[in-house]
């Protein structure tokens, strides 16, 4: 074992020692010294894309894919327990969320490190903890009323999601560096997990979030080749399914799934975070300024036809193609405005899977019979792999996936406005507490959705956009309606360090001349500084 080197900056407790036992921490250090270097080049690379875009070099297909996509191969079938995956549920990887997760009734659970998880040092060792008892199908839960929650006959099957290449764990150095949060939440998963799946019949399946390009769809097959060796598992036997959900991984969708096609379990719309990338991506550009968040729906052009590409793409080369994300909640207290929300899902599900789509994703379990009967009445089979539309227009489709909806008069608005500062405070809030997923206005928020409520403040704000009443939003108006808002936050949350934290973290992310990439580095710096003061110094 090769333990020099390796140093543990959180709370190294039973639980801590279970999880990173001596050899866990010789492959997390292995794979850290292995891809670490590659990961941070191909995270300076998305820097050096961005200069370009902002200088007016629009994304592409690129004419080195152009023999992948006219080519004929196939990604590896996958194994049997994943052909049917219609439904799909999401959730942090808390102990009682898996549990109603794993009997909710959808077909897979996905288990999120990433977006719907704020990545302290308990919550990233326990989550790994809850991984392992649920795959032992010996995990349990008593609520502090006495309610005992325990798994049924049938479950789920289990996905995780690790974080995206661009987050450090700070809690695990190596070589006097922080370990990459993405090989770390892999890592632990797998080494903990492969045989336990091996004795039951299954496999390690992941979702692999925030890709930009195929090369990083490589590194992370070159992760699952190395670490298949390393633990002695055969080549195949890892799955994963990559979220598009950046506007550049979108012109490179053939490419990602070649780079994996031993690996592949197919594509996802990773619809919130898509948004994100677009008004990211183009932030420098007036002409693709998008309307209130409410108003950006997926038959936008550039959603409708990223969808197509997708699923046009997936059935191609044999894999699945999954829909977009629910957010919608029980709203308990409506029953007008309830039945209206879900009714915008069953729309939503029924789009989908005439479409094309293999299945879906729900943040509720209230919304999986909902989704199950529009895939139930519309799709027969497993899945919808056999069918493959038209070849496409590249021409076409590249000038669509670069088409904003157009923005009326009316569409931008002081409730756009509000709804987007209070949503980013409260999640921010949220965060720096320790969850990473949160309810709020009747909508289930994770990083995704927060990060669409700051970036467009900014590019509102940047371009002048206007309001119905014809006024600008400048950073005078948004100063106003900002601290208007914060002081009913203030009311709702009083005496709030975690409030003043989002507030100071969410005022940055706006007044700051450059665009910030993500906002949750600043919020793990805030969640690192509250473990310390709380005595999670390092050990």
């Amino acid at each position: 074992m090769n333990l020099r080197g390796i140093e543990i900056r959180g709370v190294v407790d039973q639980h801590t020692r279970y999880i990173l036992t001596p050899e866990v921490l010789t492959f997390l250090g292995e794979l850290e010294r292995r891809f670490g270097a590659i990961r941070r080049n191909l995270l300076q690379k998305r820097q050096e894309v961005q200069i370009n875009i902002n200088r007016g070099i629009t994304p592409e297909f690129s004419n080195l894919g152009t023999r992948i996509r006219e080519s004929s191969w196939k990604c590896l079938p996958v194994p049997s327990e994943i052909q049917d995956r219609r439904v799909e549920i999401t959730g942090p990887p808390e102990r009682k969320m898996v549990i109603n997760a794993l009997n909710s009734g959808a077909r897979v659970f996905m288990a999120d490190f990433e977006d719907a998880n704020c990545p302290s040092w308990f919550n990233s060792i326990h989550g790994q903890i809850n991984m392992i008892d649920a795959n032992k199908r010996t995990i349990s839960f008593t609520s502090p009323d006495g309610k005992q929650y325990s798994l049924n006959k049938e479950v789920a099957v289990l996905f995780v999601r690790p974080r995206g290449w661009h987050l450090d764990e700070e809690h695990l150095y190596v070589d006097g560096l922080p370990m990459s949060g993405s090989l770390f939440d892999f890592g632990v998963y797998l080494f903990h997990n492969h045989q336990i799946l091996k004795n039951r019949g299954s496999s390690p399946y992941f979702y692999l979030p925030k890709l930009e390009s195929h090369l990083e769809a490589r590194l992370w097959n070159d992760v699952f080749v190395f670490s298949q060796h390393y633990l002695g598992i055969p080549i195949g036997t890892i799955k994963a399914t990559v979220l598009i959900e950046t506007i550049l991984a979108s012109f490179e969708m053939d490419e990602i799934l070649y780079e994996l096609k031993d690996h592949s379990a197919g594509l996802n719309c990773g619809r919130w975070d898509y948004i994100f990338s677009f008004i990211k991506k183009f932030q420098n550009y007036p002409k693709f300024v998008l309307p209130d968040r409410a108003k950006v729906t997926m038959t936008s052009p550039f959603m409708d036809a990223y969808v197509k590409l997708l699923i046009y793409t997936c059935h191609k080369r044999g894999v699945h193609a999954m829909g977009g994300m629910a957010a919608q909640i029980p709203i308990k207290n409506n029953k007008q405005a309830n039945d209206a929300a879900m009714e915008k899902v069953r729309l939503d599900k029924l789009r989908e899977v005439k479409a094309g789509h293999d299945g879906t994703w729900v943040a509720h379990p209230a919304l999986i019979p909902i989704a199950m009967e529009q895939f139930n009445l519309n799709m027969k089979t497993p899945n919808q792999i056999h069918f493959i539309p038209p070849t496409p227009n590249y021409s076409a489709v590249e000038d669509a996936l670069l088409q904003a909806p157009a923005v009326a008069p009316g569409d931008i608005t002081d409730e756009g406005v509000r709804s987007n500062i209070v949503v980013g405070i409260e999640y921010l809030r949220a965060w720096v507490e320790g969850n990473g997923c949160v309810p709020i206005h009747n909508l289930m928020e994770d990083a995704a959705t927060a990060e669409i409520s700051r970036s467009q403040i900014w590019q509102w704000i940047k371009h002048g956009a206007k309001l119905p009443n014809g006024n600008v939003i400048d950073m005078g108006y948004y100063s106003r309606v900002f601290n208007e808002e914060v002081s009913k936050l203030s009311q709702l949350h009083q005496n709030s360090s975690s409030l003043r934290t989002a507030t100071r973290i969410f005022n940055d992310l706006i007044v700051s001349p450059q665009f910030i990439d993500f906002l949750t580095p600043a919020c793990y710096q805030a969640v690192l500084q509250r473990e310390n003061r709380s005595g999670g110094a390092k050990l």
